[in-house]
């Protein structure tokens, strides 16, 4: 009969709460011994005692940060669909949605709304998932590092990737000479500064790059190819200048010269022992990637951070070497990119850009002094990419209207620039007013790449060079 289940189901939770009662009457009775002189106090009102604030201030952040990310998901996920629809890359709007929810705009008009969104308490959490996420995105750049192209570059590949970086660095050390007695202070030494302009104006957004070749097909065209090889070799060797700025501003000069010596060693290691050592292991395992292997992968990734932050490099650098060692064409490297990317991509990286915005304060550029500044800025950059790249493309042979397209393609920025500012703002060698000032470059210069690519190449740059390939992370 059907009341039988019912009166039981009763009857269950009657007894229940008679038994919980009972617990609770005896519980009244009984005397916990009184802490120990000095231990933490774990009660309420324990949250004022030096010792148990900040285990209860995490508690208390869980619903900040879920919220957060919520938010920055939805407005990173909207705004780079709109500039899908204008035939810009989503990851330019991604970017651009995390200043919006920063000071610069949320902050500026709506306090009250950021402040609940995107309380300042929260930006140290926000800031290690962050930095996670670089850390985690960094791996796979260097998982889709063809080192196989690199060695088989051709003479325009090997010209202009030199030039787009030689050009720009040069360039950019001459800027420092103007900004740093303009933006700088006398704590920061002037070789740092130097060195961190001169990398920041060199860097190519790779992945972004790669984006955009695939949406306009032109990935297989002999432009394309040219393209990708010299950004490649550009993200490898921006990673390794970088590495040397962060080891000169962390040491003085005499342990400069150790943290060279160790980060070659690792290097070496890597390249030389582990790199052959992961190609055997992967001739050897089974064809699916299973929990164990995908525990190694992130096992060899955390302690290649670790050995290259601790060197003083930066644990980005790890991460993009121990990912570089992985043959990229293999179906493990494909399976572990699969698995990890749509996390980073949809997750991580809009972390990263609200964590970005929160720090750039456009109110901090004001005045036709600080924004001819900005100008300025842009201008070395696009010159020295795009003319250092321009002119070794004619050198080598290439017509003019494709030696301009890869000047224009070499000179997008986009995130890889967003995390070499980062990098220099944490070690202090920027101020905030000039990190503000060269995201705006980073934006500048991204965005600019598909107008001018379509102006130059007109309806080729939609044309079908055979099937079209998987989007590039």
């Amino acid at each position: 009969m059907r009341w039988k289940p019912v009166a039981g189901y009763v009857a269950m939770l009657s007894a229940g709460v008679a038994a919980l009662a009972l617990v609770h009457s005896i519980g009244n009775t009984l005397q916990a011994p009184a802490p120990a002189v000095g231990a933490a106090l774990f009660g309420p009102g324990s949250g004022s005692a030096s010792s148990g604030a900040g285990a209860a201030s995490l508690p208390s952040a869980l619903p900040h940060v879920l919220l957060a990310l919520a938010v920055i998901i939805v407005a990173a996920r909207a705004v780079g669909a709109l500039f899908a629809r204008v035939q810009q890359p989503p990851v330019i709007g991604e970017m651009i949605a995390g200043i919006l929810l920063g000071p610069s705009l949320l902050g500026r008009f709506a306090p009250g709304v950021s402040a609940f969104i995107l309380p300042a308490s929260i930006a140290p959490l926000l800031g290690i998932i962050a930095q996670v996420g670089v850390v985690l995105f960094m791996f796979l750049v260097g998982l889709e590092l063809d080192t196989d192209t690199l060695r088989k570059r051709t003479q325009a590949s090997v010209a202009v990737s030199h030039a787009s970086i030689t050009v720009p660095f040069v360039l950019g050390g001459l800027l420092a000479l103007y900004l740093y007695p303009v933006l700088s202070s006398r704590d920061v030494p002037f070789f740092s500064f130097a060195l961190f302009i001169a990398v920041s104006m060199s860097v190519t957004a790779f992945p972004v790059l790669a984006r955009i070749l695939s949406d306009r097909h032109l990935q297989k065209t002999p432009l394309g190819v040219i393209a990708l090889t010299c950004a490649a070799v550009d993200d490898v060797t921006a990673w390794c200048l970088l590495a040397l700025v962060v080891g000169v501003a962390k040491s003085t000069p005499q342990d400069a010269v150790q943290t060279l010596l160790l980060a070659v060693g690792f290097v070496g290691l890597m390249l030389g022992v582990v790199g052959p050592r992961i190609v055997v292991w992967l001739q050897r395992r089974p064809g699916s990637l299973s929990q164990d292997a995908m525990a190694i992968v992130l096992l060899g990734l955390l302690l290649s951070s670790l050995a290259t932050e601790a060197i003083g490099i930066h644990a980005l650098f790890g991460a993009f070497l121990f990912g570089a060692v992985i043959p990229h064409d293999s179906a493990f490297a494909h399976e572990v990119g699969d698995k990890l990317t749509d996390l980073v991509l949809v997750l991580f990286l809009p972390a990263f850009f609200a964590f970005t915005g929160m720090r750039t304060q456009i109110g901090l550029v004001s005045g036709l002094p600080h924004w001819g500044i900005v100008a300025l800025i842009v201008l070395v950059a696009t010159v020295g990419k795009f003319g250092g790249s321009f002119v070794a493309a004619r050198l080598t042979g290439l017509h003019t209207r494709d030696a301009a397209a890869l000047g224009v393609l070499m000179n997008t920025r986009g995130l890889m620039e967003l995390v070499v500012l980062n990098v220099g703002l944490d070690l202090r060698v920027v101020s905030p007013t000039l990190f503000t000032m060269l995201v705006l470059m980073a934006l500048v210069t991204t965005f600019m790449t598909t107008p001018l690519l379509h102006v130059l190449r007109g309806r080729e740059s939609f044309a079908l060079s055979g099937s079209r390939a998987q989007p590039q992370r």
